[in-house]
């Protein structure tokens, strides 16, 4: 059974201030999420599932229907506030969903083999896709999940302080936790993290998530286990959310591991509307060498 792509699409970005997912870096138009399936594609998966808001439907259908059809099966699964949380009560004045991990529980009816999930507006590169199709294929459990692990110095912006999951690692190598870190910028030789945590400099090589995530079926029937208890303690705030990290360290607090997958491929993404002209040369870089063709599709 081919593993499933699920792409985190709900969200539309407000530091950027457009429907970034959308829109066309490459030159014939290709959005970031194109390479990822594209890549997807070639390491071997089965299907794609976009997790979207309703009202942004047709528009991602005639975006990509035209381009997929007969290359890979594909899904839409709406994220809105009522999934799976009915019979809770919150906050009257809550309009956003739940966060993350209730993004992926929406996709539960449509997923029953090993997939992977990654965020829309992130290029991840071939070799992490071709190292989360192997984990996929042989290494997936319901006891053993795993995660994309980049260094940090790749994953910062030019132009702006940038939010990432920062992973501790136990002594196997296994993620221990992963610490959301915000204000992180690049200051001289140093990158600092200026958020009141320690420690407040942090090493090029930390091995941060950037939501490439892998996991086996087991993890919706966990994940909702966790999401009830989430609404019955904190669904009435209105600004709380349910993340994947904390479905994560959950899971390896009951005994699961979650395996920190290297990469030698280049993240990049749109954090901020000045990055947009760093993605576009990037990509020009990967074309010329050869990675991908002119036009994806």
């Amino acid at each position: 059974m081919k593993p499933t792509l699920v792409i985190l699409a709900a969200g539309m970005a407000s530091r950027y201030g457009s429907m970034k997912q959308v829109e066309g870096f490459g030159p014939s138009g290709e959005t970031i999420m194109d390479y990822s399936i594209f890549d997807a594609i070639r390491a071997g998966f089965g299907k794609v599932v976009f997790i979207i808001r309703k009202e942004f439907a047709e528009n991602f259908k005639s975006v990509f229907e035209p381009k997929l059809k007969n290359r890979i099966a594909t899904e839409y699964v709406f994220q809105e506030l009522d999934s799976y949380s009915e019979g809770f009560e919150r906050n009257p004045e809550r309009t956003k969903p739940w966060g993350t991990a209730h993004a992926v529980l929406c996709a539960a009816d449509v997923i029953k083999e090993p997939f992977a999930v990654i965020n829309a507006d992130d290029f991840y590169g071939s070799n992490a896709f071709n190292n989360a199709a192997t984990f996929l294929n042989v290494g997936c459990t319901e006891n053993n999940y795993a995660i994309v692990g980049y260094d940090l110095l790749k994953t910062l912006s030019a132009h702006g302080t940038v939010n990432r999951g920062v992973c501790s690692l136990d002594n196997n190598g296994n993620l221990a936790s992963v610490t959301e870190r915000i204000n992180i910028a690049k200051k001289g030789d140093a990158i600092t993290c200026e958020d009141g945590l320690e420690p407040s400099s942090l090493s090029e090589n930390t091995r941060v998530s950037m939501n490439f995530w892998c996991f086996d079926p087991s993890f919706f029937a966990y994940t909702k286990e966790l999401f009830d208890k989430f609404l019955e303690e904190v669904g009435t705030e209105l600004k709380s959310e349910f993340f994947i990290p904390i479905v994560a360290d959950q899971f390896i607090k009951k005994g699961g591991t979650i395996e920190v997958i290297p990469t030698t491929s280049l993240w990049f993404g749109v954090t901020y509307k000045e990055d947009a002209p760093f993605v576009k040369k990037s990509l020009d870089k990967l074309i010329s060498s050869g990675e991908y063709p002119s036009n994806l599709w």
